[in-house]
């Protein structure tokens, strides 16, 4: 190995942990941010800039990640609404957890390399794109796993089941985690630039 493939290994090595420090960070205070019992992903930012950055992998783990800290607020009942959904059905809401990071992650470092041919920065937009889009798609597609859970403790009276999953508990979510992440794409193109260039020293 060359001093130079040392230098771009532990860059790599650096940045991925300290990605992981974030999103540790911002999913903690992000499970305090509450709207209709659901909170706020934060955490896509990191998440999205770890797979353009360092690949499909790094997104898969630091989305598990994310995933394991919700499982976890759920587990220790801290979050409400994860907690409601683990007493009743564990293991749907063990895997919906782990499982829609850890694929939000990497077919978000995917849609990079697909796009990148192309242009670098449509490729960002459309990476940071993806992050929210697979989240809540997989958390849409795994609550209808868990919608006897979902009408019995959190779905108002009169309302059907698709109007409340998917304008009350996802719509407001998934639009401000769609723009939060759309809007900071351009600090993304710089800041993936940067980093790149630390690579290439």
């Amino acid at each position: 190995m060359t001093v130079k493939q040392q230098h771009e290994k532990i860059v790599r090595f650096v940045f991925l942990a300290f990605l992981i420090a974030i999103v540790t960070v911002l999913q903690l205070f992000a499970s305090s941010v509450t709207v209709f019992e659901t909170s706020f992903s934060l955490v896509l930012i990191p998440i999205a800039l770890g797979a353009i950055v360092l690949g499909p992998m790094a997104g898969g783990i630091l989305g598990l990640l994310f995933g394991f800290i919700v499982l976890m607020a759920g587990i220790t009942g801290t979050d409400f609404f994860t907690a409601t959904l683990f007493q009743n059905a564990p293991f749907i809401t063990s895997l919906l957890c782990l499982g829609k990071g850890t694929l939000a992650g990497i077919a978000t470092g995917l849609m990079y390399k697909l796009v990148r041919k192309k242009s670098e920065f449509a490729a960002i937009v459309a990476a940071a794109a993806t992050t929210p889009i697979v989240n809540t798609g997989l958390f849409a597609f795994g609550s209808l796993f868990l919608k006897k859970t979902l009408e019995a403790n959190f779905q108002p009276d009169g309302v059907s089941f698709l109007y409340f999953l998917f304008i009350i508990i996802i719509g407001i979510n998934f639009l401000v985690e769609f723009a939060v992440n759309l809007i900071f794409s351009p600090a993304l193109v710089r800041v993936v630039t940067v980093i790149k260039k630390q690579f290439t020293k």
